[in-house]
C-alpha cells in the first residue's frame, strides 16, 4: 500500500479535525465515534491511530480548532451573530462553548478538554470585556463573565425547546441584555 506524502497526511489530519469539530459539536464528545469521524472525513478508521493519540486527543484539538474559528467571526456584530437563529440552527458551525458546555460538564475534573474548555471561556470573556473599555477592569471582568454566561445559555435552551417563539424570545431578551 503506497505511504502518503507528508503534505498529504497533513491535509488528511486537518480534515479529520475540521470534521470532528464539526461533529462533536452536533452530536456531543460522546454521541459520534471514531469510525464515524473518519468516514465522514472520507478516510479509513486504520489511518486514525498514526495522526492521533485517542479520541480524546482529537476531541481536544477539534474544540481548540472550533474555538478559533468562531473567534475568527467575532467583529463588531459578534452579539447579533452569537445570538442569531442560524447560529441557534447550526450548532455543528456554532461555538462550542455552546454546544459542548453539557458534556464536557460530565468530564472528569483533570480531563483535558476541561482546562481547554476553562481557556476557551476565558478566551471569549476577553473577547467581550475589550467591547466595553471605559470600565474598571474588575468592572469589565464581571460584565464580560455575565454577557458570555448570557450569550451561551440563550443559544443552549434556545436549541433545547421546541417552541420557536420561545426560542425567539430567548434570543431578543439576551440581546437586550447584552446590548444596554
Amino acid at each position: 500500500m503506497p505511504r502518503v506524502s507528508q503534505e498529504q497526511a497533513r491535509q488528511n489530519r486537518q480534515r479529520v479535525v475540521e470534521v470532528a469539530a464539526a461533529l462533536f459539536r452536533e452530536r456531543g464528545l460522546h454521541g459520534v465515534g471514531v469510525a464515524d469521524i473518519m468516514a465522514s472525513a472520507g478516510l479509513t478508521h486504520g489511518g486514525f491511530y498514526g495522526q492521533f493519540a485517542n479520541k480524546d486527543a482529537l476531541a481536544v484539538e477539534a474544540f481548540d480548532a472550533a474555538l478559533a474559528e468562531e473567534r475568527q467571526g467575532m467583529g463588531d456584530a459578534l452579539i447579533a451573530n452569537y445570538l442569531s437563529p442560524t447560529h441557534v440552527q447550526n450548532p455543528g458551525r456554532g461555538c462550542p462553548l455552546a454546544a459542548l458546555a453539557n458534556d464536557v460538564a460530565r468530564e472528569p475534573p483533570d480531563s483535558p478538554m476541561r482546562a481547554h474548555f476553562t481557556r476557551g471561556v476565558e478566551s471569549l470573556a476577553t473577547i467581550l470585556a475589550g467591547l466595553t473599555p471605559r470600565l474598571s477592569k474588575e468592572r469589565r471582568r464581571q460584565q464580560s463573565l455575565a454577557a458570555l454566561s448570557t450569550l451561551v445559555g440563550a443559544v443552549v435552551l434556545a436549541r433545547a425547546v421546541d417552541d420557536q417563539a420561545l426560542a425567539k424570545e430567548l434570543l431578543e431578551a439576551a440581546t437586550a441584555s447584552t446590548t444596554r
